[in-house]
């Protein structure tokens, strides 16, 4: 992920990209109506109209982080994704994660920060459950998402609740799942390797089943292959999933975007996914990218959507250097595209020394009266010096979080 994900500790932690599914085609019939297409419903142009750190939520993280009464409980992750569950909890997702404990600054009135061990434990992923008063309770036991196999581990990106299956009235929490194999320069963060979808019990949490919806070991170019579900939009009966490649690790200023979507409740099962091919949604066949040329317009390491009024918003690092700083949106009428922009750009605030920002999620659950919650992860540049930097200083490697308003683009 060069630009953005430069900013990755070298021992793992990035979320990386996203590409290419091959296979024949099956075009499925009897599902519900997309009636989400260019021109339809509401839809107009939408900017950012305004924006400003969430300190509270920030705040909240950092407490949770630095609270010394457990060694098994989270002190800093990055990949952060949320889901509402039913009884107004949040469960919180997380990719690389340090546990152990935090120490507090050695001369607190000194430019000194609070640290943890250099032996503390990071596990490839986490979860954080946060009580409907938005109080970070506990942390399950990690990782939730144990590695596939030798060399293999789990990212865990965006998360929805949905029926167990059509029509069912019990729950069940879904979890989109970035599986990644360790892999030489440039893929120091892993190779892609498949998209997966565990199933976790409510109100328990308990992991029940993983099932990998798309494999893709076959395709040959590692920058080309296509890892889902780095954000999803409920809409109309369907789950829109969208995904991405690596580009950047290819050294292409940006990655491309690509949607799929699945009947609600059928998250899990592999044949019901279908692809956008850049004319049709099919089954089992390769995708073709809604956003990105490869230069001014696309993606980085992972990007989030919402629908706002009628209009899908799309919250990604900016390319190039940009995109080390930098947020932007594109907006457009279908998950499909087209996707104009980019848009109004959003610095991101950024602690002093050699860090960037990168993963900006939007947190739907957590706004409300026209307020849009999203995240934004922060590390070190350099992946060679990032382990000990997050060691002494632990507020490197937590989320932060902004509340933004979008408004009609003039």
């Amino acid at each position: 992920m060069p630009e953005d994900t430069r900013a990755r500790q070298l021992t793992g932690t990035g979320l990386g990209l996203l590409l290419a599914l091959v296979l024949a085609a099956v075009l499925l019939t009897a599902l519900p109506d997309d009636g989400d297409r260019e021109g339809g419903g509401t839809c107009a142009p939408r900017t950012v109209a305004s924006w400003s750190a969430d300190r509270r939520l920030t705040a909240e993280f950092a407490r949770y982080g630095d609270d010394a009464g457990r060694a098994d409980d989270w002190t800093g992750g990055d990949g952060t994704h949320s889901v509402r569950l039913p009884d107004g909890r949040v469960l919180w997702l997380f990719s690389d994660t340090y546990l152990g404990r935090v120490h507090p600054p050695p001369n607190p009135v000194g430019e000194s920060y609070a640290w943890r061990e250099a032996t503390a434990p990071l596990v490839r992923n986490s979860a954080v459950v946060m009580d409907g008063d938005g109080r970070l309770e506990k942390t399950l036991a990690a990782p939730l998402f144990p590695d596939p196999a030798p060399d293999q581990w789990r990212w865990p990106v965006a998360a929805r609740v949905e029926p167990r299956s059509p029509g069912s009235s019990e729950q069940v929490v879904r979890v989109l799942l970035w599986v990644r194999t360790a892999g030489a320069s440039p893929w120091i963060y892993g190779v892609p390797t498949a998209t997966e979808v565990a199933t976790l019990s409510l109100p328990g949490l308990r992991l029940e089943s993983v099932v990998k919806v798309l494999d893709q070991q076959l395709v040959p170019d590692p920058s080309r292959r296509v890892l889902f579900g780095t954000t999803l939009v409920e809409q109309g009966g369907w789950t829109y999933v969208f995904g991405g490649d690596d580009g950047q690790a290819a050294s292409r200023p940006a990655s491309q975007a690509y949607v799929a979507r699945v009947p609600e409740g059928r998250l899990g099962e592999p044949g019901a996914w279908q692809y956008w091919t850049g004319s049709a949604w099919k089954a089992w066949a390769r995708p073709r990218p809604v956003l990105g040329d490869g230069r001014r317009t696309g993606v980085g390491s992972a990007f989030s959507v919402v629908r706002d009024d009628g209009t899908y918003v799309l919250f990604t690092m900016a390319a190039g250097t940009k995109g080390l700083t930098t947020v932007t949106s594109y907006w457009s009428c279908s998950p499909t595209g087209p996707w104009h922009g980019p848009g109004k750009d959003l610095a991101a605030r950024l602690p002093r020394g050699q860090v960037a920002a990168y993963n900006p999620q939007a947190h739907p659950a957590l706004g409300g009266d026209g307020r849009l919650v999203l995240s934004y992860d922060v590390n070190w540049l350099e992946p060679a010096g990032a382990p000990a930097q997050l060691s002494r200083n632990v507020s490197l490697y937590r989320p932060r979080f902004v509340t933004l308003r979008l408004a009609p683009a003039r």
